[in-house]
């Protein structure tokens, strides 16, 4: 009798996230206006906050720390972000939402950390998103809109790691050999 094959959740996770930052990202970046957020909310909703939320309790039933709390973070940062823009954001002040992102960015460093002994793929999409936090924040909190516009391009590269790596979970998987490193 052939043992079940336990499911990478990873894939998904990261999927998930990259979809919905490459959209914010474009955003924070200028290439859209602030008009077109309503469609990175429903990615957050739904791919963000839910698929990661979803491969973050699966990682936890593999006994991956790491995967739990990076997935389940992260997709309640979806999910929080996006209830605050539909919901509560009127009256919120920049400086406020600064904190919003500075806090999310030591999260993030403290993952970053933990994936130097991790792959060099999962490390470097941590080594981009990690300064795309505080640039954001400090976007945030100063008013200058630069800091935001290279948050949004760092955010770009974050999420082209990102699918880099979810493809490559997938396609060495499927080949059943490295196709792509990670």
């Amino acid at each position: 009798m052939d043992a079940k094959k336990t499911i990478n959740p990873a894939p998904l996770g990261l999927s998930g996230f990259a979809l919905t930052t490459w959209l914010l990202s474009m955003v924070n970046a200028g290439w859209f206006a602030g008009v077109d957020v309503p469609m990175v909310l429903a990615s957050a909703f739904a791919f963000g906050g839910t698929a990661q939320f979803v491969a973050g309790v699966i990682e936890a039933g593999t006994g991956n720390s790491f995967g739990f709390v990076a997935f389940c973070g992260y997709g309640a940062f979806w999910w929080s972000f996006a209830l605050f823009v539909d919901f509560f954001a009127k009256g919120v002040q920049g400086p406020f939402i600064g904190w919003f992102l500075l806090l999310w960015g030591v999260f993030t460093a403290y993952l970053w950390v933990a994936t130097w002994k991790k792959g060099r793929a999962l490390m470097l999409i941590f080594t981009a998103l990690t300064p795309t936090f505080f640039l954001l924040a400090a976007g945030a909190m100063t008013g200058n809109t630069g800091l935001s516009v290279f948050g949004g391009y760092l955010g770009l590269i974050t999420a082209a790691l990102a699918f880099y790596l979810a493809a490559a979970e997938v396609i060495n998987e499927a080949w059943g050999r490295t196709v792509l490193p990670i």
